[in-house]
């Protein structure tokens, strides 16, 4: 149940919720559809990164999620199986790999973010992608986090 009192309508508490502040609901829509949309990254790393603050966020409605968009690329279900421990499986390139591992860090401790793991980064992806990439988790951290937050109903999805 939500902690907050969310009126009923169209689409259930996600969609309601957002719908309460329209002038930032929209705002908050436009860029979780960029996220989705308007990425350069590839989406397997994408939503491994996601799938990574999902699981710190503890949010149930993004663990469960898989937006249209990431389905119809063929992104399979194995993807989301090991991201906690991607470290240790070889299901995931080298970019998938720090993909999460900068999801992780920029969620628990961003001071963590040293030289040696900006060396890899850089290696690995443009200066563009990382930008993108952080953008990415700004998205689904902050709303993964108020969701889990306000604890909604986690069959309430939209789906970006």
């Amino acid at each position: 149940m939500a902690r907050i009192d969310i009126p009923a309508g169209d689409g259930g508490e996600a969609t309601q919720l957002f719908l309460m502040r329209p002038e930032l609901g929209i705002a908050a829509g436009k860029f979780s559809h960029a996220a989705y949309h308007k990425s350069i990254l590839p989406v397997r790393e994408r939503e491994a990164a996601r799938m990574r603050i999902a699981q710190i966020n503890q949010c149930q409605i993004c663990l469960n999620y898989r937006a249209s968009s990431v389905t119809e690329q063929g992104v399979p279900e194995a993807l989301y199986e090991h991201v906690a421990e991607h470290a240790v499986h070889d299901d995931y390139t080298t970019r998938e790999k720090l993909a999460i591992e900068y999801a992780e860090r920029f969620a628990l401790n961003y001071q963590a973010l040293d030289d040696d793991f900006w060396s890899r980064m850089r290696a690995n992806f443009s200066n563009e992608e990382i930008v993108d990439l952080s953008l990415c988790l700004v998205v689904f951290l902050g709303l993964g986090r108020m969701l889990a937050v306000l604890q909604i109903d986690p069959e309430t999805a939209i789906d970006w």
